[in-house]
């Protein structure tokens, strides 16, 4: 494709994905756009409109929805913001700032609990009261910690922050999941469209100006929409019914994890009323087939993987076209996103937990889909999973290596589905040969293939931490699960991690059909001693979910269990409720197994009976306490 000046194209990252890093999907599709000769932008708005929110403009515009608000209905956090708005206001740009890592000497100040305003969240350092009056959180920090300590406390000020918008101006304002009950498995487009058409709020009205703008910098013919979660699907929605009011000769598109998950059999012509058309799975053969028929050069039955409106109906188009080799759609290019202005922020005081949120990642793919594709809880029907295509690690290091010249950055996180052992050791071979010296981390599998030896080379070549799914620990419900690993198995490769010096963290799930108390309480007995052993550092229990594209799914009396009926769908279709005949109580267990992890990541309990975590009587572990030490030859 040559360049046509008429159609010149911007991709927008919608809020809410995250705030330390740009999400990729516009940097793959720019980048690939433009090696094809496609004039083509990209802007976050994600970030942006964040930034907006604390500026003192808007601050001051929450301050009047709080007083607006008879004094004794103020909920804590709005009571603590207005008696402490000159603090905020005087604060939030220095706060905002320092995160950015622009003004790195402010953590002293921010670390002595002197400068800022402590709202509620601060509530949660209370926790580590030291009794003998020293610092509270010197057992996280230490002595030279500052920085990080000091990045703890900015984010509790930020949190405190979205409180008050969620009080004052928007009900269904966060950082992450913006508005996600609107679009999560919704089975009709009815709540979403009410919201769209209630009178705007503050943070509505501020990203429609955000919009305007964007727009009126890039003049754009066509804008993309990528919403990776159901968190950015409101947002989006707003984003493209501003475009539209302000010009509706601007095609609008919509594609990205959202919509190649749930909205795989859209009959709702409303969304039309946003959208002009909407894509599935990877964008990049769908995208040149759309700016072709745009460019007048390919007729709209010749589409490619796309929703259209048609006489009031809806209607999905798809010639059979292959898909872009992965070793083909070219390096992504972070350029026209604002790389200086992300905050890295620390919730979690867990060094694994930090890299979701602190950091500027550049994020990259070792390989398209998964190469194991078999596990039954995953969507493995799904080209995004199902489809494995990989490059070579030359065709990968070029990309690394063009995007540290660009950036500036050495750090990447690869959000493979999970990275293949072959392809890693490549990188690993690949990077020695160049002496290329980068930080990265990524998601695998549990395998054997990850020997002590390999754990080790990957250190060397940069890896500082590693996720992968345990899900639930558990030998008969992994086999059931067909993980293709075991128990066993797990704590020998990842003490193999941990020995190199390599974080580990593990995906855990529960609630899985068939899963029953003494299940429950066996698994939290193998996740205790994984701690104990330092096989492990960091974990997050999962609810386990039914969707209609997963094995359990489509094959539920394989499982054990019985699919409730669905209700009609014109939208979104992905959870599927189901009856499993053990009648366990989850949601009260998954409580009590968050409350031991928690304390497990901080080191607390890991020599204490599981029991005590739970509220209620649970049987005694049938898990030998030295199953995971006799493992690793102990």
């Amino acid at each position: 494709m040559t360049e046509s000046p008429g159609l010149r194209v911007l991709s927008l990252i919608p809020p809410m994905t995250q705030l330390n890093t740009p999400y990729p999907s516009t940097a793959y599709l720019t980048g690939f756009l433009r090696a094809r000769g496609v004039d083509a932008r990209q802007d976050d708005l994600a970030l942006k409109l964040v930034l907006e929110l604390f500026t003192p403009d808007s601050l001051a515009a929450l301050r009047a929805r709080t007083r607006a608000m008879p004094a004794k209905k103020r909920p804590p956090a709005l009571q603590s913001f207005d008696t402490q708005f000159d603090r905020y206001l005087a604060t939030a740009p220095a706060v905002l700032g320092f995160l950015q890592g622009r003004d790195p000497t402010l953590a002293h100040r921010i670390a002595s609990r002197a400068f800022l305003p402590e709202g509620p969240r601060f509530a949660s350092l209370d926790v580590y009261y030291d009794p003998d009056g020293g610092d509270p959180l010197a057992w996280a920090f230490g002595a030279l910690g500052v920085q990080d300590k000091a990045r703890h406390l900015a984010t509790l000020y930020l949190n405190d922050l979205a409180d008050v918008l969620r009080e004052a101006a928007d009900p269904r304002f966060e950082f992450v999941r913006y508005a996600e009950s609107l679009a999560m498995a919704q089975p009709t487009f009815a709540p979403l469209a009410a919201a769209l058409a209630a009178p705007p709020t503050l943070v509505d009205e501020t990203l429609a100006r955000l919009t305007l703008d964007a727009v009126a910098r890039h003049a754009p013919r066509v804008v993309l929409l990528s919403v990776p979660f159901p968190g950015s699907v409101y947002a989006a929605f707003r984003i493209a019914q501003t475009i539209k009011a302000h010009d509706p000769s601007i095609v609008t598109v919509l594609g990205g994890g959202f919509v190649n998950t749930e909205l795989r059999e859209l009959t709702e012509p409303r969304v039309f009323d946003y959208f002009d058309f909407v894509t599935l799975d990877d964008g990049e053969r769908p995208l040149l087939a759309l700016l072709e028929h745009l460019d007048g050069k390919r007729g709209k039955s010749r589409l490619v993987r796309t929703y259209v409106r048609e006489d009031g109906a809806v209607r999905y188009i798809n010639l059979a076209e292959p898909d872009i080799p992965f070793a083909e759609v070219g390096t992504p290019t972070w350029d026209g996103l604002p790389l200086d202005g992300y905050l890295s922020i620390l919730d979690m005081l867990n060094p694994m937990h930090r890299l979701w949120s602190d950091g500027r990642w550049n994020k990259l793919t070792v390989a398209h889909g998964c190469y194991w594709k078999k596990c039954s809880f995953c969507d493995v029907s799904l080209d995004y999973i199902g489809r494995y295509d990989a490059a070579s690690a030359e065709v990968l290091v070029d990309r690394i290596e063009a995007v540290v010249a660009e950036t500036g950055q050495t750090g990447f996180h690869f959000v493979d589905e999970a990275a293949p052992p072959k392809m890693l050791k490549a990188l690993a071979d690949e990077l020695a040969r160049r002496k290329r010296s980068i930080s990265w981390w990524g998601n695998i599998r549990f395998e054997k293939s990850f020997t002590p030896e390999l754990c080790q080379q990957l250190a060397d070549s940069g890896c500082i931490a590693i996720s992968g799914g345990l899900e639930v620990a558990s030998d008969r419900l992994l086999t059931l699960m067909k993980k293709g690993v075991s128990v066993d198995q797990v704590a020998r490769v990842t003490k193999g991690f941990s020995d190199a010096g390599i974080l580990v963290h593990a995906y855990l799930m529960y609630g899985f059909p068939t899963q029953t108390v003494q299940d429950t309480v066996d698994a939290l007995e193998y996740v205790r001693q994984l701690f104990e052993a330092g096989c492990i550092q960091s974990g997050f229990f999962h609810r386990f979910v039914c969707t209609v594209h997963s094995p359990v799914g489509q094959n539920p009396a394989e499982y054990g269990i019985k699919l409730k009926p669905l209700p009609p769908i014109s939208f979104a279709k992905n959870d599927v409720g189901f009856i499993d005949p053990t009648g366990v109580d989850h949601d009260a267990l998954g409580v009590a197994l968050n409350k031991a992890l928690y304390n497990y990541m901080h080191g607390i309990g890991l020599d204490e009976d599981v029991r005590r975590w739970f509220d209620t009587k649970v049987p005694k572990p049938r898990v030998p306490r030295n199953f995971i030490a006799r493992a690793l030859g102990y």
